[in-house]
């Protein structure tokens, strides 16, 4: 169950591609055309298209029947300028790969390599490689395609690269292990009036500034805790860029974070509560909506132990490390239809955080990554 050395010098090239021309959430066109051109060589027996927007998905079934085993990676790189001398850094001004999807799609593309050699004995292997995934909104598009009814995945495995862990060391745990997070778009609404008669309007500046430290004063606990809860403010505006005009509008973001789904309903009544008593003290109007939902990610227990067996069996070491995990994952999704699991592999001590500027996935975790997942395969369908 090894790749060649010529394996891994085409997935680490194909890999630096995907990094030179990151796309965003919900942009993933080319993104999906190279992956395809770099799957059609190995013949896949059913290769599913445009799933949930530029989704993709290949098959590779076993002689026998037997269970559906889905392993799922992301296409989707973040709106962020990257800071890198590397030959290979990215040529798409204010987008780049900063948290590893490039190296996810790699570790994919080598696990087809292997199942295109050696099918699995029974049953069937999908390899979904999902789009727009950084905005939540990518796993709930492919489940709602018609076409991935007919895949119906009886389990569903990932594995995210995780920084400030030893690289090719392993977290993994049962129960929640990513965070439910939403963004919380508020707007105060009121009257401008003259900069020389202020009180001629309804300014919402008293009222932001008593809304963001209230907001802030929701968060509690630590992530582990069950009822753990995070409020981050992340934007404020008000009025116009003008000297003249005293605001009569303001504009509040607010990321909201807790280690379940069902502590995150209680954490928006309680934010909404707030809002509005600001609101009504201040004769404004108060409306909200929330973008980027992500539920929180839980690994069923039979799956998580499936992943342990294959981490056991490869000598690679692992804990529950920093887990649960803040970040925020919509592959928790897929197992309100699978037995789901989500491995965290270690990118290294030394790497730069998730998302930050100086950030690039490691080659030398292509090779690890694809083992541990035909390991668990293997278990599963032989």
């Amino acid at each position: 169950m090894e790749l060649t050395n010529s394996d891994i010098a085409e997935l680490t090239d194909l890999r630096h591609r995907l990094h030179r021309h990151p796309e965003i959430s919900g942009q993933e066109r080319q993104t999906a055309q190279r992956v395809r051109a770099a799957l059609d060589g190995l013949r896949p027996d059913q290769m599913a298209c445009e799933l949930g927007g530029h989704g993709l998905a290949a098959c590779f079934d076993g002689r026998e029947a037997g269970p559906t085993v889905m392993f799922r990676c992301e296409l989707d790189a973040l709106p962020i300028a990257q800071i890198s001398d590397a030959p290979y850094c990215s040529k798409v001004p204010e987008t780049a790969h900063l948290c590893g999807h490039d190296g996810h799609m790699a570790i994919l593309t080598g696990l087809a390599r292997r199942l295109s050699r050696q099918r699995p004995a029974r049953g069937r292997v999908i390899l979904l490689f999902q789009p727009a995934e950084e905005t939540g909104a990518g796993a709930n598009a492919v489940l709602a395609d018609p076409k991935f009814a007919g895949l119906a995945p009886d389990y569903a495995f990932a594995l995210h690269n995780l920084p400030g862990v030893a690289l090719g060391a392993a977290a993994l745990k049962p129960g929640p292990v990513c965070c439910a997070s939403r963004g919380l778009d508020i707007r105060l609404t009121g009257t401008p009036a003259h900069a020389s008669q202020p009180e001629t309007g309804r300014s919402p500046m008293s009222a932001i500034s008593q809304l963001m430290p209230a907001l802030d004063a929701l968060s509690r606990g630590r992530t582990r805790d069950p009822d753990f809860a995070l409020v981050t403010v992340t934007h404020a505006n008000m009025g116009a860029p003008a000297f003249g005009i005293a605001p009569g509008a303001a504009t509040v973001f607010a990321t909201l974070r807790t280690l379940t789904d069902d502590g995150m309903a209680a954490l928006c009544d309680a934010a909404l509560s707030r809002v509005g008593q600001i609101a009504r003290d201040h004769g404004l109007e108060a409306a909200h909506q929330y973008h980027d939902v992500f539920h929180h990610c839980d690994n069923h227990p039979e799956a998580t132990g499936m992943f342990r067996a294959a981490l056991e069996e490869l000598g690679i070491r692992h804990d529950d490390g920093p887990l649960p995990w803040r970040p925020s994952e919509d592959f928790g999704r897929f197992g309100d239809t699978a037995r789901a699991a989500m491995l965290f592999l270690g990118s290294g001590t030394d790497q730069p955080p998730l998302h930050n500027p100086h950030y690039d996935f490691p080659d030398d975790l292509i090779p690890i990554g694809v083992r541990v997942f035909e390991r668990v395969a293997r278990n599963l369908l032989g």
